[in-house]
């Protein structure tokens, strides 16, 4: 293996904790089972890195077989950094026939077009998603495998996610994008977060949803908790219309875990006694950032306890009903982003 090889290996094993480490050689399946059984895995981590570099160095294996390996990771363990949603545009009438072996030819084909050299490599996970690991170089360089870009694509949807994207690099994966799944453009999704299956089940709904309702007791009776002989009885019913309100505001059951939501206000600064900031042409800017391990399932608690009021604002549902959790809010209201944000490494 060459030094650029080794130093993806030994990073790759380092990044990989100890009790999977044995699990994902096994489902990269490049090892023989006499190899894989001379792996004593309670052994230091420098210990095994050495000797699967050894292991590797013995079978001739090159970059391409490292970032198999690395691929088996990320796809077991994507939770690992930020993801950002984009979706597709504009579809061509044989937008919805397009198949992996197709999309992946077109793919490769059209991204080596607009950029030299360049390593892409794809594979089918279970879940019917295509994951793309693209390696980027320019004129000057060979592929960086140490940074390299994913991308996560479900065929006959409009809907994809980027992991470690630079703004120099999304127009050429946004034509590429474009042109191999048949569609006429691509916009952000204004929607980011570390959980890759929480951001993907937010667009494309698959969640618990609520819909209003004139009586609410059925659903309250499946979220009963231990009565309070102390609360009297004419609390009962606020409190119900409070769950009923915050379950159709975030759904009921299981929520996608979003990490956090962005309000950006841009707006004209008005008090009649500061002439100084009242006559100034410039919007008057700030920016609000909620944040929480479980963003909206903690906004669904305060609804429903009453620490926030009820109904919901449609600032805060509008994190469901429109799949983002990016938005500006103008003198018009709130509406789709006049800004596009550029995914970060």
């Amino acid at each position: 293996m060459d030094d650029s090889s080794k130093r993806l290996l030994q990073r790759l094993v380092r990044r990989i904790p100890a009790q999977t480490l044995r699990t994902t050689l096994e489902k990269w399946g490049r090892l023989t089972a006499a190899q894989q059984r001379s792996m004593d895995f309670t052994e230091p981590k420098w210990a095994l890195t050495e000797k699967l570099l050894a292991i590797c160095e013995e079978n001739g294996f090159t970059a391409k077989h490292i970032t198999e390996l690395e691929m088996t990771n990320v796809i077991d363990n994507p939770n690992q950094g930020m993801w950002y949603a984009f979706q597709l545009m504009d579809p061509e009438d044989d937008a919805n026939s397009v198949e992996l072996t197709q999309f992946k030819e077109q793919f490769k084909s059209h991204l080596r077009e607009l950029v030299r050299p360049v390593s892409v490599k794809i594979k089918k996970h279970t879940d019917e998603a295509v994951w793309i690991r693209i390696a980027w170089g320019d004129s000057f360089s060979r592929p960086n495998h140490l940074k390299p870009t994913y991308v996560v694509h479900h065929l006959q949807t409009p809907y994809v996610f980027v992991t470690s994207l630079t703004s120099k690099q999304k127009p050429l994966l946004s034509q590429a994008l474009v042109l191999s799944a048949r569609y006429r453009a691509i916009k952000d999704a204004n929607l980011s977060g570390r959980k890759l299956t929480a951001i993907r089940d937010l667009l494309m709904r698959k969640y618990q949803q609520v819909f209003p309702t004139m009586y609410p007791s059925p659903l309250g009776e499946r979220n009963q908790v231990d009565s309070n002989p102390h609360i009297e009885k004419e609390q009962a019913e606020p409190a119900a219309n409070r769950l009923q309100m915050a379950c159709e505001a975030f759904g009921d059951g299981t929520l996608p875990q979003l990490q956090s939501v962005v309000y950006k206000l841009e707006t004209k600064f008005r008090d009649h006694t500061n002439k100084t900031m009242t006559e100034r042409e410039e919007s008057f800017s700030c920016v609000v950032k909620f944040a929480s391990t479980n963003l909206l399932e903690s906004l669904r608690h305060c609804a429903s306890s009453g620490i926030a009021s009820t109904p919901v604002t449609p600032l805060l549902s509008s994190i469901l009903q429109k799949g983002r959790n990016y938005f500006v809010i103008t003198d018009n209201g709130s509406g789709p982003s006049t800004q596009t944000r550029q995914p970060q490494n």
